[in-house]
């Protein structure tokens, strides 16, 4: 499993488009994208929308139940939730979910997951936040439940966060794949190492080539060959038929998310890729077009100017 082009839905607020249309669009996106030669269609685990691309009360879809309606709309890409907040299920719970997504869709889900850090839905859903060091110890330990369950062995563990006692996974398919995502070199990227088969590395542009080099360095640690986890990179992508386009799409960015964005025409956009990222060392681009993808043909576009550089 790897993710060589991977397309992000972050934003379900299409103007225009009644609430009973919304799924429709979205799976027009993922429809297109699969014809444009993406490999993986991604949606966001959050239940508010996130600070950056629009307000709390806007529209955003729970993910799995979004992914198995994408599994029936599609026929070939891989479906990930970019990432799964563990703190948002129990672990055998999450091992199930994911692997009846795999069942649902013919063996194309991935487990993508990470700690958790939206401490506002936590709040106001009544989930356990906890600290930030506690939300990696959550981590390491549901990542120990749920990777046997994966691979359809009995998951047993009595830890300070989870217990399982013999928890059992049927049917399966095979062993889905997991990934990580986030930045973290002490904590994620370790656990990468250990336990994923994909990492999407989520940073500032200017962090890239350090973060690879680290990635690299804790996978050596545990004796593992660092080309055996593959990475991808997530990138906002502000991409318009034509310079002034894309500039009038780029001035509605928050400019936290500025330092991870690509701006300009496709064949722009994909030579900024090419450097920043594919030059960085990185395997994958995962992009989100959170402006302008529900519009017919933006997908497409951008597919067919980023194809060519994970193809060759």
């Amino acid at each position: 499993m790897t993710i060589r082009l991977g397309y992000q839905i972050p934003n379900f607020t299409y103007p225009g488009v009644p609430v009973e249309n919304l799924f429709d669009t979205v799976a027009a996106q993922a429809r297109e994208a699969e014809a444009a030669g993406f490999d993986t269609v991604l949606v966001m685990d959050h239940f508010y929308q996130l600070p950056g691309i629009n307000t709390p009360d806007n529209p955003m879809l729970e993910s799995y139940t979004t992914l198995a309606a994408l599994a029936a709309s599609t026929s070939a890409v891989q479906l990930s939730t970019l990432v799964t907040g563990n703190t948002y299920r129990n672990p055998a719970l999450t091992a199930k979910t994911v692997t009846t997504l795999d069942v649902i869709s013919k063996g194309r889900a991935i487990l993508g997951i990470g700690a958790g850090w939206f401490e506002r839905e936590h709040h106001d859903y009544g989930f356990t936040f906890g600290t930030f060091g506690e939300r990696f110890e959550r981590l390491e330990e549901a990542l120990t439940i749920i990777a046997p369950m994966l691979r359809g062995e009995e998951a047993t563990f009595d830890g300070k966060w989870y217990t399982a006692r013999g928890a059992m996974n049927h049917p399966r398919l095979r062993t889905v794949p997991i990934m990580l995502g986030g930045a973290g070199e002490q904590k994620t990227f370790r656990l990468a190492a250990r336990f994923a088969d994909h990492m999407n590395i989520i940073c500032d542009l200017d962090d890239l080539p350090r973060k690879v080099a680290v990635l690299r360095q804790r996978c050596e640690e545990i004796g593992r060959d660092p080309a055996t986890l593959a990475t991808s990179f997530l990138a906002t992508g502000m991409v318009g038929e034509t310079e002034q386009e894309a500039k009038e799409l780029d001035a509605t960015l928050d400019d936290g998310r500025r330092a991870r964005a690509f701006v300009g025409t496709p064949d722009r956009v994909a030579e900024q890729i090419q450097e920043k990222i594919l030059g960085a060392g990185v395997d994958g681009i995962c992009i989100n077009l959170m402006r302008n993808g529900h519009r017919p043909g933006v997908v497409t576009m951008v597919g067919e100017a980023l194809r060519p550089l994970v193809t060759a």
